[in-house]
């Protein structure tokens, strides 16, 4: 699959730093700190879409050996981080059938945590929903992606399924590596409020097929926004 946005191919930043600079945080050990910092540079964009992944560069970038970022690569391959090209390992291009492949699967696991919360939440769980319901309305712009991430996993911690949540998670970061979020798109946020309150409304009556329902609205609205701000992206 090919993707026309390859901004970030040719610059991984050791292609950019000195031998002296190459570790941003210090010195890592272990493959647990190499998955979390080339994971985190992938979502905040460090490293960009097509950016190659060698082993000897980022091993040296890491502060590590060549094994722990071996194990990392596979794990970040794994989640749909990074890809396996004729060239070697590269930050996973973007692309707007992955956009359509990413969220085909995520309404139906969105849609199944709403109706399945709906099913198994306890009283604790409702607290923590109406409290974010409550709080959602002096949310500050520059918070609102937080709290629109607090606000599901909070919704799929009333699921009481770990393996669930676990996909959701993964499906979660590969959208993360897309620059901008669907939330600052006109009328976006108060869409999104709406969505909320009648979501914890349908899981608060047990309503479990209304939950569904709603989660399914939010989350095709969601695909059709980002497949609008990819095309604008690429203009």
């Amino acid at each position: 699959m090919v993707d026309s946005d390859s901004r970030g191919a040719a610059s991984a930043p050791w292609a950019r730093r000195s031998s002296s600079s190459l570790s941003p945080g210090g010195r890592q050990t272990g493959t647990s700190a190499t998955y979390d910092q080339l994971k985190s540079s992938i979502l905040d964009g460090t490293l960009g879409a097509g950016a190659p992944l060698v082993e000897v560069q980022v091993a040296k970038w890491c502060g590590v050996s060549r094994t722990p970022v071996r194990e990392a690569l596979k794990k970040l391959e794994q989640e749909g981080l990074v890809e396996r090209t004729a060239r070697g390992i590269v930050v996973k291009l973007r692309s707007p059938e992955e956009i359509l492949d990413i969220y085909a699967v995520r309404i139906v696991l969105e849609a199944l945590a709403a109706h399945t919360a709906a099913d198994r939440r306890t009283e604790l769980d409702l607290v923590r929903l109406e409290k974010l319901i409550g709080e959602a309305p002096q949310v500050a712009a520059e918070y609102v992606v937080t709290y629109n991430r607090q606000f599901h996993q909070s919704v799929w911690a009333a699921c009481h399924n770990d393996a669930l949540i676990g996909l959701l998670e993964q499906l979660s970061s590969q959208v993360a590596r897309f620059p901008a979020t669907t939330l600052t798109f006109p009328g976006r946020w108060r869409e999104v409020l709406d969505l909320h309150t009648r979501l914890v409304a349908a899981i608060r009556a047990r309503d479990a097929d209304e939950a569904s329902a709603i989660a399914t609205e939010q989350f095709t609205r969601a695909r059709d926004i980002r497949l609008e701000l990819y095309k604008n992206e690429i203009i």
